[in-house]
């Protein structure tokens, strides 16, 4: 299965699918602009799954922050007796808003530190490590090392309530400049190794001004997975965080998985980081004599009248509040139609409102409740096979749906999931047009049976490819969808299982002969006021 890097999909026929997001800061609980990395990141997954793909999709924490420590002390207690309570919050978080991982990985995983260890042992092998003494400034918050190019204002612009303190540190030092030139050409040869274009040419840019080394390791802590040669040392953030996509693989120890599940297929990570996995990453896995990932995807941010959502700027959203209001697939679905996943893009909660009933309760919703709720009440749910019409506006409503299908997997094989959901709603859209024009109730009373039976079926076999479009974003509302139609997906509540998405979504692949089940809201409309 080996491919260079910068692929922008698999390799054709390619079975297996590994994907990451960045392992997550810890803090008590995730804010909602934290989870949506890990639910657009899920949506890959599970279109992976659809296409028939056995895929592996890694998730997980960065434990070993100065701030853990710090706070672990204040409180009098040990790190793990700190962190183990919020990384269950955020695993059962996940779990509620269906991020079907496959592993929650911890930096304090026995396994991640052997492989964090042997990563380090390797760069010493290859003569990239060496000692020297780190001058300059540190982000608590970002629990990073920062140049004076990055700070703005002396402060971290990710984090301007907090000031940067200014270290004096003897460190062990990781010799990136040595890669400049492998690096260069790693870009020239597979640009798309880093997606978008625009990060992309920031990353490009740095590299233009000069690849400098970096800091691996810190002293004067115990938390943390101890240097390689000097106990009084611990391995820095990017050593420990970033390694742990290849634990996830397997590394060092098992071949068999690494042959199975490395190089990864993607990163999904923030445009925050771009320079420590577009530009550290790839010369760290070149030292330690690993292929490289096939691309990193770097998403933009949701932001609050042009502003970072942050918890210490108090302007982030409760996720557990929003999914009490919009349900959980509610909240997914509006995330990533509101929010272009490869941009940043203000999310306000009218707004959050407004897209929920005009996309979900509005177009889908009352499209398959008329669509069941007429077939119920015309024909007692019993549809005729879709392929028996000859007439031409329903042999065009088949071409639609072969023209957006196109456009859908176009748009989820660039990760711009937001277009891919847009083209969704657009059969949503078109199958309310169809039934305005069609006007199956006048049909009823004029007695038009076998025609009536035609519509209702192009009807529900349109609600049926839509539901297959819609299970990555909104698994239990497409199941629900599903089992209102009377046909119950193949695949399971991940996606697994089913004949592949090309072969659900062929027109007329439904049933030859359906009941359809008992119409209910799958999307209940909110009301703008009483939500606020």
């Amino acid at each position: 299965m080996a491919q260079g890097p910068g692929a922008l999909s698999p390799e054709p026929g390619a079975e297996r699918f590994y994907l990451t997001t960045a392992i997550f800061y810890p803090s008590p609980t995730p804010a909602l602009h934290s989870l949506f990395e890990a639910i657009g990141a899920d949506v890959i997954a599970r279109y992976q799954r659809l296409q028939g793909r056995e895929t592996r999709f890694l998730t997980g924490m960065d434990e070993h922050s100065a701030n853990v420590e710090r706070d672990a002390r204040e409180a009098g207690i040990d790190p793990r007796e700190l962190i183990d309570p919020w990384a269950a919050t955020w695993k059962a978080t996940f779990e509620q808003f269906r991020i079907s991982a496959d592993r929650f990985i911890r930096t304090t995983d026995p396994d991640h530190a052997v492989a964090a260890t042997e990563m380090v042992r390797r760069a010493q092998a290859n003569g990239d490590v060496y000692e020297g003494l780190y001058v300059g400034w540190f982000c608590n918050g970002c629990n990073e090392f920062k140049t004076d190019q990055q700070l703005v204002n002396g402060r971290c612009p990710d984090h301007p309530t907090l000031d940067s303190q200014r270290l004096e540190e003897h460190n062990y030092f990781f010799r990136l400049s040595a890669y400049q030139e492998r690096l260069e050409r790693l870009y020239a040869d597979n640009p798309s190794f880093c997606e978008p274009e625009h990060f992309r040419n920031e990353v490009l840019g740095w590299l233009r001004e000069g690849l400098r080394d970096f800091s691996i390791s810190r002293s004067g802590t115990e938390w943390g997975i101890p240097f390689p040669g000097d106990e009084k040392h611990r391995i820095y953030v990017w050593f420990d965080a970033l390694t742990n996509y290849l634990t996830g693989a397997g590394f060092p120890n098992d071949a068999a998985e690494m042959d199975r599940w490395w190089p990864a297929d993607l990163h999904v990570i923030g445009k925050n980081i771009t320079r420590f996995h577009c530009l550290y990453w790839p010369a760290m896995l070149m030292s330690a004599g690993v292929p490289l990932p096939r691309q990193v995807f770097a998403h933009g941010f949701m932001l609050d009248r042009g502003e970072k959502m942050s918890k210490t700027t108090g302007n982030s959203q409760d996720p557990h509040e929003m999914a009490e209001r919009f349900g959980v697939d509610g909240v997914r679905y509006v995330v990533l139609r509101e929010v272009p996943f490869e941009r940043d893009a203000d999310v306000t909660y009218d707004g959050f409102v407004r897209r929920y009933n005009a996309d979900l309760a509005n177009d889908l919703g009352n499209f398959v409740n008329r669509t069941v709720s007429m077939s119920n009440r015309y024909l007692d749910g019993v549809l005729p096979p879709v392929t028996d019409s000859n007439q031409a506006v329903d042999i065009e409503m088949s071409a639609t749906v072969g023209r957006v299908v196109e456009r859908y997997r176009a748009s989820m094989d660039d990760h711009r999931l937001a277009d891919a959901l847009a083209a969704m709603m657009e059969l949503a859209g078109a199958g309310n047009g169809y039934a305005e024009g069609q006007a199956p109730w006048s049909l009823h009373k004029a007695g038009e049976t076998a025609r009536l039976g035609q519509v209702l079926a192009v009807m529900a076999e349109l609600c049926r490819i839509i539901g297959h479009l819609l299970a990555p974003v909104a698994p239990d509302g497409a199941r629900r969808l599903h089992e209102q139609l009377g046909t119950p997906a193949p695949y399971d509540a991940r996606g697994v299982g089913g004949p592949g998405l090309d072969a659900l979504v062929t027109w007329g692949s439904g049933p030859s002969e359906w009941r359809t089940g008992t119409p209910s809201p799958i999307f209940p409309r909110i009301d703008q006021e009483a939500a606020v």
